[in-house]
């Protein structure tokens, strides 16, 4: 656990500095739209699970509105407190965002009369990958445990091609990425 916590610090100042150097106009440029080999497994009424993106994170807004304006039902992760398990509810106004609130991680989720879904594709954020598919996450254990709940979703990460790992610490409850995508390329059998 040590090794994956220390790693974790690593890799936010490397993500952090990545990001910084980045013009802010790329930064939304970079992840427009999901590639068409993705798009092309997804049906016309999945749901899609999102993340509102932190600020060093790999950016979800374009992707928010694709899905949106292709008549998708979007879900964000949405947390009743900080020791309560993760679910998803609907967002409905990726563009406005007046059907989001402050969580009690500090970040966007739906609101508590938001309906809660279960997304079939899942878009995920991460601190460090690898290509196989192996995800470093914040460390709560909350996207493992959901997708461990719920067998048969397609997970898919998004990240910045410097979060890319030859290893990962793994433990048994780690669950495998189906993808990751990052600006220049996607990796897995998806």
């Amino acid at each position: 656990m040590e090794d994956k916590a220390i790693l974790r610090k690593q890799l936010r100042e490397i993500r952090r500095e990545h990001v910084n150097g980045m013009p802010e106009a790329m930064r939304g440029l970079v992840f427009r739209h999901p590639p068409g080999t993705i798009l092309e497994k997804i049906g016309p009424d999945a749901v899609i699970g999102l993340y509102h993106a932190a600020p060093f994170e790999a950016p979800t807004a374009s992707y928010l509105g694709h899905f949106h304006e292709k008549g998708h039902r979007i879900a964000l992760p949405r947390f009743a407190s900080r020791g309560a398990q993760m679910e998803f509810a609907l967002h409905t106004d990726p563009y406005g965002e007046s059907d989001l609130e402050f969580g009690p991680f500090g970040m966007l989720q739906p609101l508590p009369e938001a309906d809660a879904v279960i997304p079939e594709i899942l878009f995920v954020p991460l601190i460090g990958f690898t290509a196989r598919g192996e995800r470093l996450g914040q460390g709560g254990g909350h996207y493992d445990r959901w997708l461990a709940e719920h067998p048969g979703r397609i997970a898919i990460g998004l990240a910045w091609d410097v979060q890319l790992r030859d290893e990962l610490p793994r433990e048994p409850h780690d669950v495998m990425l189906d993808a990751v995508i990052t600006p220049t390329r996607m990796y897995g059998p998806f």
